[in-house]
């Protein structure tokens, strides 16, 4: 059986696979093909096993409990998008054309040296820049991966607390996601490049300031009060752990959920051919039709 640890070797090439078969959907859509429902519950499908894989990543190794949960919840979703496309209910075009762009917007991130180093390293001086700003001047030092991205505290017991930036740290995740979206709608490239011309930057600078302010909590311990819900929750006995924990895993994570959706939402504004993947949303969500007619 592989570990939990070596996942990733699964994990890194299904991502691949999964998004070249969405994207094939999506071509096969563009040429008004019938083979089009089959592709897409494929590629459904194959995302729910995808996301089976990352359960334990997430609520184990990383011990998210919001990703862990995200993670969960996404594969009888998969399947049940992958169901209803089948039985012939939905299409859910767009979204399934979302995903396709998506991954091959954040998956050369993960897999390009050049972009996921450069990355990282750019959220790392900008959370630099943040903290010297407000007067805090932590060490910054070269991890293993060779990136100066790692923050280093130092607590009155002489104790060290290190936060380091990794890829998940630098927003490309939401970018990718929101970008994704704006560019699977039929609307007009001016108002798609428009939409992701203002969302990234937003989407980029609340990303950074999460990180100063985790780095920030970790460093000076602001959360350690919460000891014992923590503990007893994700299972650590560290208790220099547990502010990282509420800064990160309870308190950014949850907002960067919410961040994300609002600023989905405001797209809508701008876009309003995003519509329809609200009414695939809410069709998942109630079983029924709805037609939202939004201004333009």
């Amino acid at each position: 059986m592989v570990a939990i640890a070596d996942l990733a070797v699964v994990t890194d090439p299904l991502a691949w696979v999964v998004i070249l078969i969405f994207a094939s959907s999506g071509v096969l859509s563009w040429l008004e093909s019938p083979y089009e429902r089959h592709a897409a519950t494929v590629a459904w499908s194959v995302f729910a096993v995808f996301w089976v894989l990352m359960i334990p990543h997430y609520a184990i190794v990383q011990r998210s409990i919001i990703e862990g949960l995200l993670s969960a919840i996404a594969v009888p979703g998969s399947l049940y998008v992958g169901w209803i496309i089948w039985s012939g209910q939905r299409s859910f075009t767009v979204i399934t054309k979302a995903v396709a762009i998506m991954g091959f917007i954040y998956l050369p991130f993960e897999a390009i040296t050049f972009f996921r180093s450069g990355s990282i390293e750019l959220v790392a001086r900008n959370v630099e820049a943040i903290l010297g700003f407000v007067g805090v001047d932590p060490t910054v030092v070269t991890g293993q991966d060779g990136l100066r991205s790692t923050f280093v505290f130092v607590a009155e017991d002489g104790h060290h607390l290190t936060t380091r930036v990794v890829l998940a740290c630098t927003g490309i995740g939401s970018i990718s996601i929101v970008s994704g979206l704006a560019l699977a709608v039929d609307a007009s490239p001016r108002r798609q490049a428009l939409g992701i011309a203002i969302a990234i930057p937003i989407i980029y600078g609340l990303n950074v300031l999460r990180v100063a302010f985790i780095a920030l909590a970790h460093g000076f311990q602001w959360f350690a009060g919460f000891r014992e819900p923590i503990f007893l929750v994700f299972g650590i006995d560290d208790p220099y752990l547990v502010s990282y924990i509420v800064a990160d895993r309870v308190i950014s994570q949850s907002l960067s959920v919410v961040a994300l959706i609002l600023i989905t939402l405001a797209l809508l504004r701008l876009l309003p051919e995003l519509s329809t993947v609200v009414e695939d949303v809410l069709f998942l969500l109630t079983g029924q039709e709805y037609d939202l007619e939004l201004a333009d």
